[in-house]
């Protein structure tokens, strides 16, 4: 008998970990876990981002989503060049794990977007949904992200996923899991990111907490 597939949208949580609420590096992963030092105190501004990778070339990998998923990433411009970078690569990170998932993007992305603990924790979310015959569909959109620098090459980043439009789908048969919109449709992330030598800034570390009351519409 197959494995059921992993609840709706905690693919598209992508928080890399096997519960609604999980932890990407470091922490204990558990739900209302302490926020990360720093996070969410400054951001930009609303417009939404293209789903498209933005700069894809020779250090920066192609990352195309399958046509039936689309994510959306709000407060892409802040107006400082240096965060603006920080939520470019955190949108491509969240990108990269839902296109392997996906089968569109080898699993070789993981490692540029994702270090340490949060790669190895991304590889084994994916790896569940191998098992599971799963992968993911619909729309999610991020929002109210926030960024705050710590130094030259360190930063958090804080944000909110609206995942009721998302959801898991059987790989082999396209059956989709559909649930009812609710509380725990929302939520909210912390996130530690560190600027490698090549420049890409990498999440070492990510944090959900679903249902949470400062992501409810």
């Amino acid at each position: 008998m197959n494995r059921p597939p992993p609840p709706a949208m905690t693919a598209l949580a992508v928080a890399a970990g096997l519960s609604l609420a999980a932890c990407g590096g470091g922490g204990t992963g558990e739900e209302g876990e302490k926020p990360i030092a720093g996070a969410g105190q400054e951001g930009g501004g609303k417009s939404a981002s293209p789903t498209a990778s933005p700069e894809a070339g020779p250090d920066r990998p192609k990352i195309d989503l399958p046509a039936d998923l689309t994510m959306t990433f709000e407060g892409g411009k802040s107006g400082d060049a240096v965060k603006d970078a920080v939520l470019a690569d955190s949108a491509e990170r969240m990108r990269a794990v839902n296109a392997v998932i996906a089968g569109t993007a080898p699993e070789s992305v993981l490692g540029h977007y994702n270090t340490g603990k949060a790669l190895e924790a991304a590889a084994s979310w994916v790896g569940e949904f191998e098992k599971a015959g799963a992968t993911v569909t619909g729309e999610v959109r991020y929002y109210d992200r926030e960024v705050t620098l710590d130094g030259k090459k360190a930063a958090t980043l804080s944000f909110c996923a609206d995942e009721s439009k998302g959801f898991s789908k059987d790989a082999e048969t396209g059956k989709v899991s559909k649930t009812p919109v609710s509380k725990n449709s929302y939520v909210f992330y912390n996130s530690r990111l560190e600027r490698n030598d090549a420049g890409t800034w990498q999440t070492t570390q990510i944090v959900s907490t679903r249902g949470a009351g400062q992501c409810q519409p």
